[in-house]
C-alpha cells in the first residue's frame, strides 16, 4: 500500500506544549470519530522538504486528535498511461481521498510553480467517480517549500486547484523559504516562525474540518447536478421546503407572482 510510515509520530521537539491546545475544535462540532486527514507532498527526493513538512503537519494533526495518512506518490503512473487509469497506486489514492474529510497539500516551488509530482496526484483525482466525489466538500490546507527567498506561487496555484476540485480551502497557508535551513540532520523541523505557522494551520484545519463535517453534503448539493441526474426535490423531506411551508404568513406577505 503506497503510504508513508510516520517516524516518531508523537515526538515534536519544536512544539512548546505550554501554548498548544490539544483539542482546538472543542465545541465546534462532534470530535468523534477522529477527523480523517490525507496528506500529499510533491517531491521524490530522498530528503524531500515537502515530505518533511507534511510529516511535521501529520504529527501535529495526530496531537490535535486526527487520524492521518500520508500518500507515497513514488509508484504513481502518468494519467492515461494505463487504460482507465487501472493501476494500484491510482486506486489507492482515490480511495484515500474518499476516506478523507480534509487534506493537506505541500509542494516545492520549481520554475515558479508546483511540481509535476504534485500536479500528477491532483490529476488522478476526478471530480466524480461512480456517483461518489473524492474531493468535494473536503477541507484543504496548502503549503509550499522554496529553495530561495519566500514565494507564494505554489500555494496560490494549489488554492486555484483546490477551488477547482470543489474543496474548502482554509484561509491560513504556509510558505517555508530556504527550506534546507529549517530541518536538522534527522529531518525534523527546527523551532522557528515557519514551524509556528504550520502549527497555526493545522489548528485551523482541524477547526474547519470539525465545524463543517456535519454540513459537507449539503454544502456541495447543487441544482445543476440534481437536474442533470433527474433527481427532483422531495418536498415532504426537504428541510428548506418544510421550513418555508411552516413559516406563518402575515397580512402583508407578498403572493407568488405578485
Amino acid at each position: 500500500m503506497p503510504l508513508r510510515t510516520l517516524a516518531d509520530p508523537n515526538i515534536m521537539p519544536a512544539l512548546d506544549p505550554a501554548y498548544a491546545i490539544q483539542r482546538p475544535a472543542v465545541r465546534l462540532g462532534p470530535l468523534d470519530p477522529a477527523p480523517r486527514i490525507l496528506l500529499l507532498y510533491g517531491s521524490l527526493r530522498e530528503r524531500s522538504f515537502s515530505r518533511l513538512c507534511v510529516e511535521e503537519a501529520a504529527r501535529l494533526l495526530r496531537f490535535f486528535g486526527c487520524e492521518t495518512r500520508i500518500f507515497d506518490p513514488s509508484t504513481l503512473p502518468l494519467p492515461d498511461q494505463h487504460a482507465g487509469d487501472d493501476h494500484p497506486a491510482v486506486h489507492e489514492l482515490r480511495e484515500l481521498s474518499l476516506w478523507s474529510e480534509g487534506q493537506v497539500w505541500c509542494s516545492p516551488e520549481r520554475h515558479g510553480q508546483i511540481t509535476s509530482i504534485m500536479k500528477l496526484q491532483i490529476d488522478h483525482l476526478p471530480l466524480s467517480m461512480g456517483g461518489m466525489r473524492p474531493t468535494q466538500g473536503r477541507t484543504l490546507a496548502v503549503m509550499q517549500v522554496s529553495a530561495g527567498s519566500q514565494s507564494f506561487n505554489s500555494v496560490n496555484t494549489l488554492r486555484v486547484l483546490g477551488r477547482w476540485m470543489r474543496m474548502i480551502t482554509i484561509p491560513n497557508q504556509s510558505s517555508v523559504a530556504k527550506a534546507f535551513n529549517e530541518f536538522d540532520d534527522a529531518g525534523r523541523m527546527k523551532a522557528s516562525s515557519y514551524y509556528d505557522r504550520i502549527v497555526d494551520m493545522m489548528e485551523e484545519l482541524v477547526r474547519f474540518t470539525v465545524l463543517l463535517r456535519p454540513h459537507a453534503v449539503q454544502l456541495v448539493d447543487r441544482y445543476s447536478e440534481r437536474k442533470a441526474a433527474g433527481v427532483p426535490i422531495d418536498r415532504a423531506t426537504d428541510l428548506s421546503s418544510i421550513a418555508i411551508a411552516a413559516k406563518p404568513r402575515g397580512r402583508h406577505a407578498v403572493k407568488a407572482g405578485g
